[in-house]
């Protein structure tokens, strides 16, 4: 499944790049909740959570949801109110003057880890709506279903607990991260505007995931930009602006947010990961071959000429070529050059990190 963004007359003012500390908030707290999917960050969040006050803890599990498979519409721009930089002022502040069904509608989103075949707008007052959030939400691990009850039982209470917990976050540990991760994610949005502005919206959507984005122009229709993801949608920016929201604590996942009724947001890393998921699949699929693998073997050991491997594995030289050329293509094979002769050798760093590149790019 894929995000089609459509493009035909569409100019970068319809791509407003936005900092935001309530997403890197979302994103941070992604990663205390289950940082064992990001490595780079796990000992990060291990020592934050290691000296958080037991509230802290509690509160990131009762809210896991908020911040986990379905990222909260409330975290981001756009809901019709200013958000503050934190540290200025309360961080929650915006959250708090979001009218209590939105904010019901869009907290029953995350409990039912979805918002497409929903209808949640009047979930405090609709007994069917509320029967729906809570057959969505048992089928779900915990908290979603807890989370659903308390939703529906008291949700002036759910809202103040929420904000509560956020400012709890900002005294804990995020004041000092976002003083450190502000000026990175200020860079990231100047370059992604330079570029917007210099080479349009086709280049700068695809430098937000040259791995997993791709140009598509159809015999009919519009021109676009296609993210591999596993929902579908199709936005079209001219009906409504599409936010760009940089991330680090985000990485490597590249959140396309869609809800109904707000402008659609592209939360994507500032460091976007080299392996698609059609790249880390294509190299699996490539080591299948058992012909392949002895290929392989052989030049693990040491480069060698086609010739060589031809002689070696009983196959003739196109054969041997059209193994290498796959392999060189997608990167598993290094090509040195002796004289006259041309080697082949398997690039085992590539092969190493294929188990690395499958899950970042399952993830992304």
């Amino acid at each position: 499944m894929s995000v089609v963004i459509l493009l035909a007359g569409v100019g970068p003012d319809r791509f407003p790049v936005v900092v935001s500390p309530l997403a890197e908030l979302a994103a941070s707290l992604h990663v205390l909740t289950g940082h064992l999917h990001h490595p780079e960050h796990a000992s990060w969040a291990a020592e934050v959570c290691r000296a958080a006050p037991p509230a802290f803890r509690a509160g990131l599990l009762r809210f896991a949801p908020l911040w986990t498979a379905l990222r909260w519409r409330a975290f981001y721009p756009g809901l019709g109110t200013a958000y503050p930089r934190l540290g200025t002022t309360a961080p929650a502040a915006p959250l708090a003057r979001l009218p209590l069904h939105r904010f019901a509608e869009l907290t029953a989103f995350t409990c039912a880890s979805g918002y497409h075949g929903f209808d949640f707008g009047r979930v405090l007052h609709d007994p069917a709506q509320a029967g729906a959030l809570r057959q969505a939400a048992s089928r779900l691990p915990e908290p979603h279903l807890g989370l659903a009850e308390d939703l529906l039982r008291d949700p002036e209470a759910l809202r103040a607990d929420v904000l509560d917990f956020l400012d709890l976050c900002h005294r804990v540990y995020f004041g000092d991260l976002w003083t450190e991760t502000e000026p990175l994610l200020t860079r990231a949005a100047h370059r992604v505007r330079q570029r917007l502005a210099d080479e349009g919206p086709t280049a700068a959507l695809i430098g937000l995931s040259p791995s997993t984005a791709r140009t598509a122009t159809p015999s009919t229709g519009p021109a676009r930009v296609v993210f591999d993801k596993v929902h579908h949608a199709v936005i079209s920016p001219s009906r409504t602006p599409v936010l760009l929201i940089p991330t680090r604590y985000g990485a490597p996942h590249l959140l396309v947010k869609n809800e109904p009724g707000l402008p659609p947001v592209v939360h994507f890393p500032v460091e976007a990961p080299e392996v698609g998921v059609t790249l880390a699949r294509s190299r699996l699929l490539a080591l299948t071959d058992p012909r392949r693998v002895r290929l392989c073997r052989l030049i693990a050991r040491q480069a060698m000429t086609t010739a060589d491997l031809a002689d070696r594995l009983s196959m003739t030289r196109p054969q041997v070529s059209r193994h290498l050329r796959v392999l060189r293509d997608l990167g598993l094979v290094r090509v040195e050059r002796h004289g006259r002769y041309v080697l082949y050798g398997l690039d085992l760093t590539a092969v190493e990190r294929i188990g690395r590149d499958v899950a970042t790019a399952l993830q992304y």
